[in-house]
C-alpha cells in the first residue's frame, strides 16, 4: 500500500523549497503579465499587517470550527473544516467532518472521494477499509471520470492481487489526466513502482502515454498569460532566505486578496488565489477562495470550477 499510495501521502507534505521559489517566480512574471506593481501592493499598509499578522494553523482550525457552528448546514464550512484536518494529518477529524459534507451535499463526486481518501488515511491496519471503498464507489457512481475515486479503486485492485489490472486503470486515468494535474508526477511514480515490484514492463508504455490536451476552460491562466518561471527567475527566487521568501508570498497573495476584494469580478485572480493557496498547502482557504469567486462570478461558475479541480481543490 505505501508504494500504491504516493498521491495521498504527497498531500501531508509542506510547501517545499522548489515550490516556494516557483511560486515567488510565478508572482514575479504574473506582476509583469498583468500590469500591476508587486511591490507597491506588498508596501502597502493592509499587506504589512497579513504579513507580520499570519494566523496560526490552529487559529485558522479554530476559525472553521467556530464557522461549522454558526452554519451547521453548510457543507462548504464542513468541507473546509475537513481539508484544514486533512493537512494536519487529523484523519479522523477530517473523516467526521467530510461524513457531514456528504450528508448535506450527497450529490458531490468529489466530496466522496475525498471522504474516502480519509478513511484510508484515518485507517492504521486495513490498506483499503470497506466504508473507504463504498465512498470511492459512490463517487464514481456520480462522476465516473473523479480522478482520486479512480485512483484508490485501482489501489484496491493492487492490494487484492490483480497488479495487471491496477496497472491497467491507473493508465487509463492517466490518459484522462489534464496537462500539468497536481497528481500526475505521483500517479507516474505508482505504475513505474508497482510495476518493478511484480515485474511488470511498463517503461515504454509510461514513456508514449501523455496526459490529454487542456481544454480551454481548463487552460491554466498563468500558463496563456505568461511563459512560465526561468530558470534564472527560479534561482533568484531560491536565494532568499526563506523566512523573507515566506513574507514576500504572504504579501503578494495579501496583494491579490485586496485586489479580488476591489473588483471580484477579475476570474483570472480568483483562479490565480487558489493556486497560489494549494501551493502554500492550504487547501481550506483554497476551497473557501473556489466559493467566494463563484459567488461572486456565478456566471463563470463551470470555468472556476474545471480550473479548482486541475489544482486538486477539496470540494471541487
Amino acid at each position: 500500500m505505501s508504494e500504491s499510495n504516493g498521491m495521498a501521502e504527497s498531500r501531508k507534505q509542506g510547501m517545499t523549497g522548489a515550490n516556494r521559489a516557483i511560486l515567488v517566480a510565478a508572482f514575479i512574471l504574473l506582476a509583469a503579465a498583468i500590469g500591476y506593481a508587486i511591490w507597491r501592493d506588498s508596501a502597502s499598509p493592509a499587506n504589512d499587517k497579513a504579513t507580520q499578522g499570519a494566523t496560526a494553523p490552529s487559529d485558522q482550525l479554530a476559525e472553521l470550527e467556530a464557522r461549522t457552528k454558526r452554519e451547521p448546514n453548510s457543507a462548504d464550512a464542513w468541507t473546509a473544516l475537513g481539508a484544514a484536518r486533512f493537512d494536519m494529518s487529523d484523519f479522523a477529524g477530517a473523516t467526521a467532518a467530510y461524513e457531514k459534507a456528504v450528508a448535506l451535499s450527497p450529490e458531490s463526486a468529489g466530496l466522496w472521494s475525498a471522504l474516502g481518501e480519509a478513511r484510508v488515511m484515518k485507517s492504521d491496519s486495513d490498506p483499503m477499509p470497506q466504508a473507504a471503498l463504498d465512498a470511492f464507489n459512490k463517487a464514481v457512481a456520480l462522476d465516473a471520470k473523479d480522478p482520486r475515486a479512480r485512483y484508490f479503486l485501482a489501489v484496491k485492485k493492487d492490494i487484492g492481487g490483480d497488479h495487471k489490472g491496477a496497472i491497467e486503470d491507473w493508465f487509463a486515468l492517466l490518459a484522462d489526466t489534464p496537462q500539468g494535474a497536481p497528481w500526475e508526477a505521483d500517479l507516474r511514480r505508482t505504475i513505474e513502482q508497482v510495476g518493478k515490484i511484480h515485474k511488470i514492463d511498463v517503461a515504454a508504455r509510461l514513456a508514449s502515454t501523455q496526459p490529454r490536451p487542456l481544454t480551454a476552460d481548463e487552460m491554466p491562466v498563468a500558463a496563456r498569460a505568461i511563459p512560465g518561471p526561468s530558470r534564472a527567475d527560479m534561482e533568484a527566487a531560491s536565494q532568499l532566505p526563506k523566512g523573507q521568501q515566506d513574507q514576500m508570498i504572504e504579501g503578494m497573495v495579501s496583494g491579490l486578496e485586496a485586489k479580488l476584494k476591489a473588483n471580484p469580478a477579475d476570474v483570472d485572480r480568483w483562479i490565480m488565489l487558489m493556486r497560489s493557496r494549494m501551493t502554500l498547502g492550504e487547501t481550506a482557504k483554497a476551497a473557501q477562495a473556489l466559493k467566494d469567486g463563484i459567488a461572486a462570478n456565478p456566471g463563470a461558475a463551470g470555468r472556476l470550477n474545471a480550473q479548482a479541480q486541475l489544482l486538486g481543490v477539496p470540494g471541487a
